[in-house]
């Protein structure tokens, strides 16, 4: 006798219930994994995460000069990553987003924040005039007594005392920086002196150990960044043939 066509086939029930059963199990298995790890862990891997996003950005920025034989401008906008189309005015007009569509990288870093872009603007042009141009951007960090000191670059720039040609950076977590919808993050903190001083700055920016307390100098600090070095922009261009 042919079996109903309306009652169910056991192997399927059994089946189904199978997959409900490994579904119910999975979610509880990372829930185990989030309980275990705990906030701290997952901060440390989006931080190390975000670190290999602004290292792949700063080695395409070279990629992008050994091919054009120039630095790319900041993007058009927080939502727009092509490059600008108009040449960099001054320092305040080469500091903005890194230009993520031009370079064929990720634009954002593990917080859902637009990575941030500071470019000399002589090095933006070609032909690029390697005797006579000035890398303009300095790094500074913090000593052990909480004191400014330069860890790349110096107060004054020159053709025979370098800085760095550009720097990439993230905002981090918390305080400042931009969506990638386009919208400022206020500033939740208090004394976050070299947070914001990276927020507004065009030729000197602060990189440091992070930290949450406002009392050591400078304030809350989590922005991470990094450097394009000068040597390793004209070697990369050299090899390419591009660097006249």
């Amino acid at each position: 006798m042919a079996r109903s066509a309306n009652r169910a086939d056991p192997r399927r029930q059994g089946g189904a219930a199978l997959l409900l059963l490994l579904a119910v199990s999975s979610v509880g298995f990372a829930a185990l994994l989030i309980s275990a790890f705990g906030r701290s862990d997952v901060e440390r891997v989006r931080e190390r995460r975000t670190l290999a996003v602004l290292a792949q950005a700063a080695d395409a920025l070279t990629g992008f000069a050994s091919t054009h034989g120039r630095l790319p401008r900041p993007a058009i906008s927080a939502t727009d990553g092509r490059e600008r189309p108009e040449a960099c005015a001054d320092e305040a007009a080469c500091s903005g987003f890194l230009p993520w569509v031009a370079l064929g990288v990720e634009g954002a870093d593990s917080w859902g924040k637009r990575l941030r872009y500071s470019v000399t603007p002589q090095y933006t042009v070609t032909p690029l005039r390697r005797l006579s141009a000035i890398a303009t951007k300095r790094v500074q960090t913090r000593d052990g007594d909480g004191n400014l000191r330069y860890e790349a670059g110096q107060a004054e720039c020159q053709v025979y005392a370098q800085c760095l040609p550009a720097v990439v950076y993230s905002h981090g977590r918390n305080n400042l920086g931009t969506s990638v919808a386009g919208l400022s993050q206020a500033n939740g903190a208090q004394g976050n002196l070299d947070e914001i001083a990276n927020d507004l700055a065009t030729t000197g920016f602060i990189r440091r150990a992070a930290s949450t307390d406002p009392a050591v100098p400078g304030g809350p600090f989590d922005d991470l960044l990094v450097a394009v070095p000068l040597d390793t922009l004209y070697e990369r261009m050299s090899a390419a043939r591009t660097l006249p």
